[in-house]
Formats: structure tokens, C-alpha cells, sequence
């Protein structure tokens, strides 16, 4: 594989691997080079310098061993030999000093030594133990007669022999701190060329990365947005690492595969927008064919008020004049006419109501629905009896027409005062709770029921799911109370898991702005009315 064909990872491998080789050398070089330094810097601290102080110490000691003779050849008092015997003690551990800090290849050094305690061990033989035995054996005008005949030769050649030591000590010293220095210099040689492999491999990472990722990356970015700009015959290539000329490769791909897409969904698009011009066309064909029906039935039901109430009114006449007057099949048909009548009367006027809501309207206001259910409850007191119970709790404020929720209400609890079940009292609970954004409210009622198969067609408009001379009515209520809910923005539904009675549930839209309601501090009712 030649150069060109490696991978980013592979030239950032190698360029690390031969940085690491370079550093490894550099530091190898440089720990066998501070080990020597902290020899040298050891033969200068603990080696040389111990060992200089050390002659200078000895030298001392025979000063003061020669001053302890001449001192009792003079008293001939035995304390007069302190200085010599100190100087005795310190020559032995100075010498045994000296000795203990020589390495093996300190020959120059040693060889002083021994010179040294040579020339001691001579001045002792021929000055220093004959004065003492002549004083000690004669006096001291014998010891000062011995001294004053004898020579400072030996003493001289033995601080001779001292100095030369001490010049062999300072060879030492003066080598080892020059070794030191040289150390020195190299270990900052190779930090400096420690720092330049570094420096190096930074400057060869920065062009590779340069060279292989950002600029091919940049025109990689240029191209890609040319392509998203709209121009998406472009071809996607780079000319960075085998890696991003993969990543260019993918992309090209992709672009080719939207692009054959998108020409599809263009397509498909055009047809879509063909189908939702028929749509719209439809649903505003059938916007004005309900307002249409909503007019006519709104024009029928009006209109056919007067001729309805004409023949209602001449019927009811007829019964009144005529009752008894004609057999009792004439009568039959008389109350027949009269009843139909009554019932087309009621239908009409529901079916009015029915077209009215939302079509005339007095605009939104806040409503409390504790009050409409005030009203409620009293408008159906006499419906009710004294032995119902009507009851709510906790009821909110929403936006609507009060009328239309009164007749709502009116049309929910008045079924459930109709649908009671014989000799037990009816029971009709009104509640409410908040739901995000909507009020839930519940109409619940201790009545005979509604079976989940007519869950909803009990909201479809005159239908009836009992005979009609077991319950009046026209069977529109629910359908009415299903059209003021979707007008007010909210809908309904059967409650089917109550086990006894109806549940109903509706919604309103919680008003704008309101906050968050607090639970209440207890279940009991907020209001209850017996009729």
C-alpha cells in the first residue's frame, strides 16, 4: 500500500509511533545522563569536599599535637599533654574518615594518604614520643634541651606530605564539578530536542490534519450545501483521507437517492395537491350545503308555524265543540289529529332550537356555572318533586353563552329526572375537574340507564331508545346538548364503567390565563338543593 492509500488513523499512528521512538531514545539518553550527573554532583557534595575539610582537620590535629609537646617540655605538668593526646584522637577518626569517603579508583589520593601517615608515624618515632620519655624520665629542662638540639624537618615533610593530599582532593573536586557541568548541558540539550521532536510532531499532526480533514472537510461542507441550496445533480467528492472520501462517496449516494426521491414526491405532491383542491372544493361545497340545510330547516320549522298552529288550534276546537256530539270513533280520530298535531308542534319547535344554536348568538362572556345551575335547578323544581335531589360541587368559570350552557344543563338533568327509575328518588350529582387545558364535567344520575350499544346514538338527532308512550319527548335533547358542546370548543361522551344510572361527560375550555386550581379542602358539597 503506497502512502496516498493510508488511512487518517494509520499516518496519526505512525506519526505518533515514530515520535514515541524519538522521545523513548531521548529518554533513555537523558536517565543514563542524570545518572551520571547525580554521581558527579555526589563526588562534589558528599565525596570531595568532605574529604578537603577532612585534611584541613588533620592538618590541625598535628598543630595541636606539637603544640601539647612544646607545651609540657615547658611545665612538664601532666595536663599539658591535652592538645597532644586530642590531636592523637583526631588524627585516627580524620585519617579513618578520609579513608571511609576513597573509592576504588581514588589510587592519587590514597597513595597522599599513606604518605601521610607514614611521615606521622616518622615524626612520632623521632620527635614526639622521645621528648615525652625524656621529660617524663629527666624533666622538662631535658625535654626543651632534646627539642631545641633536634629538627622541624619531619614535622615540615609530614604538612607537606598534607598539602599534597589536600591538591590531590581539589584534582578531584575540580574533575567531578567539571563533569557535572558537562552533564548539565546535556540534559538541557536534550529537553531542547526533546521539545523540538514534540514541537515537530505538532506541526506534522496540524498539516496532516489540515491537509486530510480540514480543507477537504470545508469543501466537503461547500459541496453539501450546494446540494441542500437546491442543486442536487452536483457530484459530492473529496480529495482529504481515504475516510472522507468514503464519508464523500456515502453522501454522493444519498444525494442521488434523494434526488430520485425527490422526484417522486414532486410527483406525488402534484397529485396530492390536485386531491386537496378537490377536497377544499368539496368541503366548502359542503359547508354551504349544511348552511343550506341549517337555513332551510330554520326557514321550514318558522314557516311551518302558522299553518301548523292553525290546524292544532281547529282540532283542539273541534274536540272541545264537537266531543259527544259524534260517535266514539270520530272522537278517536278528533284526540288522534289533536295529538299529532302536539307532537309535530314540538318537533318543530326543537328542530328550530336545534337550528338556532350558533347561528344567533349574543358573543362569549365568562359564566359561572354555579350560578346556571342555580337557575337550572329552579327552572326544574316543579319537574323534579320533593323527593329529587340535585346537587353539585366545585363547578368553574368558563367562556360561552350562558342561555345555550343553561339549556344544556337544562336538557342533561332533565333526562335524568325523566329517566328515574320507579319508586326510588332521584339522585343528580353535577362535578367537575380540570384536565390540562379543558374542565371535565360530570352529570351523573341514579336513573335506569343507557346500554353501551347506544352509547352513541343517543346523540344523533331524534332518536329514541324507548317507546313513545313510555317516555314523552321528541328525542333531540342529547342531540342539542351534543351541538352546544362542540360550539363551545369541547365535546361529550357516555360514561360506561358507572354501575347503576347514566354518566355523562363533557368539556369546556379552560378560560384563558387561568391558573392551576388548588384541591379542595374537603368532599362535601359546595351546594345542595332539594326539591
Amino acid at each position: 500500500m503506497t502512502l496516498r492509500g493510508w488511512t487518517l488513523r494509520s499516518r496519526i499512528a505512525a506519526l505518533c509511533f515514530a515520535t514515541g521512538i524519538l522521545l523513548g531514545a531521548l529518554a533513555v539518553f537523558a536517565a543514563f545522563t542524570a545518572a551520571q550527573h547525580n554521581r558527579q554532583l555526589d563526588d562534589v557534595l558528599n565525596r570531595a569536599s568532605p574529604m578537603r575539610a577532612a585534611g584541613e582537620t588533620l592538618n590541625t590535629a598535628f598543630v595541636d599535637q606539637e603544640t601539647g609537646i612544646r607545651g609540657y617540655a615547658i611545665t612538664g605538668r601532666d595536663d599539658s599533654l591535652a592538645p597532644y593526646r586530642s590531636g592523637q584522637a583526631s588524627e585516627k577518626a580524620t585519617i579513618a574518615r578520609i579513608e571511609g569517603l576513597l573509592h576504588a579508583d581514588d589510587t592519587k589520593i590514597r597513595q597522599s594518604l599513606d604518605v601521610v601517615k607514614q611521615r606521622a608515624a616518622t615524626w612520632h618515632a623521632r620527635v614526639a614520643d622521645p621528648v615525652v620519655q625524656t621529660i617524663n624520665a629527666q624533666g622538662p629542662e631535658a625535654g626543651r634541651a632534646l627539642i631545641t638540639a633536634g629538627s622541624t624537618a619531619d614535622f615540615d615533610a609530614l604538612r607537606t606530605a598534607i598539602e599534597t593530599m589536600q591538591g590531590d582532593i581539589a584534582v578531584l573536586r575540580a574533575k567531578s564539578a567539571a563533569a557535572a557541568r558537562d552533564s548539565s548541558q546535556t540534559m538541557v540539550a536534550i529537553q531542547i530536542a526533546a521539545a523540538v521532536v514534540v514541537i515537530g510532531a505538532g506541526g506534522g499532526l496540524l498539516l496532516l490534519l489540515d491537509r486530510l480533514v480540514s480543507r477537504p472537510v470545508v469543501e466537503l461542507a461547500e459541496q453539501v450545501r450546494a446540494v441542500a441550496a437546491g442543486d442536487y445533480d452536483r457530484h459530492i467528492s473529496s480529495r482529504g483521507s481515504p475516510e472522507l472520501a468514503s464519508l464523500a462517496a456515502d453522501v454522493d449516494g444519498m444525494r442521488r437517492k434523494i434526488s430520485a426521491e425527490l422526484a417522486e414526491v414532486r410527483e406525488a405532491r402534484g397529485q396530492i395537491e390536485w386531491v386537496n383542491d378537490q377536497l377544499k372544493a368539496q368541503a366548502e361545497e359542503l359547508t354551504r350545503s349544511n348552511r343550506d340545510l341549517e337555513q332551510f330547516a330554520y326557514v321550514a320549522s318558522h314557516d311551518l308555524q302558522e299553518p301548523l298552529r292553525k290546524v292544532a288550534s281547529f282540532c283542539q276546537l273541534l274536540q272541545r265543540r264537537y266531543s259527544g256530539q259524534l260517535d266514539e270513533r270520530a272522537d278517536q280520530y278528533i284526540a288522534f289529529a289533536v295529538d299529532g298535531a302536539q307532537r309535530m308542534q314540538r318537533l318543530i319547535n326543537d328542530l328550530l332550537a336545534f337550528s338556532r344554536i350558533g347561528r344567533i348568538t349574543g358573543g362569549f362572556t365568562d359564566v359561572d356555572l354555579d350560578r346556571v345551575l342555580t337557575e337550572v335547578s329552579s327552572q326544574l323544581e316543579a319537574r323534579a318533586g320533593e323527593d329529587a335531589e340535585i346537587s353539585w360541587r366545585d363547578l368553574p368559570t368558563v367562556e360561552g353563552e350562558e342561555p345555550l350552557l343553561t339549556t344544556l344543563f337544562v336538557n342533561l338533568i332533565g333526562n335524568s329526572l325523566k329517566f328515574r327509575r320507579p319508586d326510588v328518588p332521584p339522585v343528580v350529582r353535577v362535578s367537575a375537574h380540570r384536565d390540562g387545558s379543558e374542565w371535565v364535567i360530570n352529570v351523573r344520575d341514579n336513573g335506569i340507564g343507557i346500554e353501551a350499544e347506544f352509547a352513541d346514538k343517543v346523540f344523533v338527532i331524534f332518536q329514541r331508545l324507548h317507546a313513545r308512550d313510555a317516555y314523552e319527548g321528541t328525542g333531540i335533547g342529547l342531540a342539542i346538548v351534543k351541538k352546544i358542546v362542540e360550539y363551545h370548543g369541547g365535546r361529550i361522551w357516555l360514561d360506561l364503567d358507572v354501575e347503576e344510572g347514566t354518566s355523562i361527560n363533557f368539556t369546556l375550555p379552560v378560560l384563558p390565563g387561568a391558573p392551576e386550581p388548588e384541591p379542595a379542602p374537603s368532599p362535601e358539597e359546595k351546594q345542595e338543593v332539594s326539591a
